[in-house]
């Protein structure tokens, strides 16, 4: 058991540590008043340290800030570089695009290549192109409303799928709520979100079977509230589910894409009706896909037949820009292939095992938890079955000064419950390293 006391002790030390080594950090922070609380979007605040490291260059898993201080990279942009910094087959392909233009709002050949490339390894047959997995999702969620003529989407408790309002609803005290976060909301989403806890095959039963459910959008494995993995065979209970009661299931795989070549679904199934995928296909170029099954691209057309001409509410002029299906056209066909994998998930089991020998040397009631190439620890006892028990062992307060004191031993965490991605240029040296750094920090915190 790791006291408050303890915990303050060792955040306030590196704080202090954080500030001595990185005073061009702090300086960039007070000269830049021109952006909202310092940066150019507001999640770049949410580091535990006082203010963000400001980056300088990155490349395969190292990270260099304006400090001079290089970090072993397991934050990766939270996925958006899964396959490490600026694969040099991406950064050729990108600045040959750059000549070439960037945005025509015209189909082009590397788009034709990409599809194909899609299909193969994701194994649906049609494709959509976003800028953000956040719009994909959206779309989503359009495309199954219209399709299906029914209003109510079911997400469940703690999911987060990007800057989407329906999926901002929460359970508390076993009722619908809307997530106190959002800013600005004005409409009630209860009416139209439906939610209930990962795992729970009664709950995800009876909402199912009222009828009235478009889509169950779901990430296979929640990995943004914490990470909880599905019990045996609730997948394969959500799939049955969906086709008695005709709704259609959606995989989120933006993160889950650490599962394996083809994501989640593909891996170890079942198959989704739509999914999405955003960040890593782009080796972090702003883009995303959706895909579908060719009875709901039929479907879709139905629909498109039958409504008049005009916006459809899907889509922006930047979405499929050349840049972005040139990205994910050389991230698929050079990047992110089988073979990439090996590494990621051998890298992974390796700091599984580092991390689970240091928790038990050290006497602790932790555990770690691995998607394929994400890998967490959480500082509970047993694993969480939801998304409301994972919510409920948080330690904010210790999971911040363990995340800093890795940082100013030069590993980078992603700020998010301390997630930990392994590439496949991660080497082994720095696996060891977060392994001996995390051993220190328990020891520390031991004191």
């Amino acid at each position: 058991m790791i006291g408050n006391a303890a915990i303050l002790r060792v955040a306030e030390r590196e704080a202090e540590r954080f500030r001595s080594a990185n005073p061009h950090a702090f300086a960039h922070h007070a000269s830049a008043t021109g952006w909202f609380q310092s940066v150019p979007f507001h999640w770049m605040k949410d580091w535990p340290s006082r203010v963000p490291i400001v980056a300088a260059s990155a490349k395969d898993a190292m990270l260099t800030s304006i400090d001079g201080q290089t970090y072993d990279d397991f934050c990766l942009g939270d996925t958006a570089s899964l396959f490490g910094h600026s694969p040099p087959a991406l950064a050729a392909a990108l600045a040959q695009q750059a000549r070439e233009g960037l945005s025509y709002m015209l189909p082009t050949e590397r788009g034709a290549a990409l599809s194909k490339k899609l299909a193969a390894m994701f194994g649906l047959p049609q494709w959509q192109v976003t800028t953000t997995a956040s719009e994909a999702n959206r779309a989503v969620i359009r495309w199954c409303r219209g399709i299906s003529g029914r209003r109510k989407i079911l997400i469940f408790n703690g999911a987060y799928h990007g800057a989407v309002d329906d999926a901002f609803v929460d359970l508390k005290g076993g009722a619908a709520a809307m997530r106190a976060s959002l800013v600005g909301q004005v409409h009630d989403l209860r009416g139209t979100t439906a939610v209930v806890e990962f795992n729970d095959e009664a709950a995800l039963a009876a909402a199912l079977r009222g009828g009235d459910i478009a889509c169950l959008l779901a990430e296979p494995v929640m990995t943004n509230v914490g990470m909880v993995r599905d019990a045996p065979g609730f997948l394969q209970t959500l799939r049955t589910l969906c086709d008695e009661t005709g709704t259609l299931l959606v995989f989120d795989e933006t993160h889950t894409i650490s599962s394996g070549y083809g994501g989640h679904g593909v891996v170890h199934g079942p198959k989704p009706d739509l999914m999405v995928v955003g960040k890593s296909i782009g080796g972090g170029v702003p883009c995303a896909v959706y895909g579908f099954s060719a009875d709901v691209a039929d479907r879709m057309a139905a629909l498109n037949r039958s409504r008049p001409a005009g916006h459809s509410g899907i889509g922006t002029t930047l979405s499929a820009n050349a840049l972005a299906i040139t990205a994910m056209n050389t991230m698929l066909g050079e990047v992110i292939a089988p073979a990439a994998y090996h590494p990621m998930l051998r890298g992974a089991a390796r700091l599984v095992a580092g991390l689970e020998q240091e928790i038990a040397s050290a006497g602790l009631d932790w555990h770690v938890t691995q998607v394929g190439a994400r890998v967490e620890f959480l500082t509970c006892p047993t694993p969480p079955r939801n998304g409301g028990e994972a919510k409920a062992a948080m330690h904010p307060e210790l999971e911040a000064a363990i995340h800093l004191f890795l940082a100013n031993r030069g590993i980078l965490l992603a700020p998010f419950h301390n997630m930990m991605l392994v590439s496949p240029v991660t080497s082994d040296d720095q696996i060891d390293r977060l392994v001996g750094a995390f051993a220190d920090c328990v020891k520390r915190l031991k004191e």
